[in-house]
């Protein structure tokens, strides 16, 4: 930045080369580390609730204004079980939304690590779907 504001010429080459020459240590950026071996599928069961996926579309109106919408979708029958549109949806909502669909429990929910996803609302909701009625964590 300061070659540039003084109207030097400011290569990635010279800069290194200058670098070297004052002493100094660049540091060098780290090769992207990648999972080793190949992933193994996860086996699910052939019926219903046994894996629901969960995910935001995004999209915005002609005014400009931005909107989610959270899909809940049943990986073995393939069935869409809610599609909940909102501007913005907390993990509080998406914990509300799941408890309110008749539908049962879930074996696995498989989702990336959104906010909404990762937050106490949602780990308060899924220990609540372990434990028998009437106990409470501790």
């Amino acid at each position: 930045m300061l070659l540039r504001q003084r109207g030097e010429p400011s290569g990635i080459n010279r800069i290194y080369r200058l670098y070297r020459e004052e002493g100094l240590t660049v540091r060098k950026r780290r090769a992207r580390r990648r999972a080793v071996g190949v992933r193994a599928p996860i086996l699910v069961e052939a019926r219903p609730n046994a894996r629901w996926s969960l995910d935001f579309v995004h999209d915005q109106f002609a005014c400009g204004r931005r909107f989610r919408i959270l899909n809940v979708v049943d990986d073995v029958t393939r069935e869409c079980l809610a599609a909940i549109p909102d501007s913005s949806i907390s993990g509080r909502r998406v914990a509300r939304e799941l408890t309110a669909l008749q539908r049962g429990k879930p074996g696995i929910i498989v989702s990336y690590n959104g906010t909404e996803f990762t937050s106490n609302a949602m780990l308060a909701w899924a220990e609540q779907l372990t434990l028998p009625q009437g106990l409470n964590p501790v």
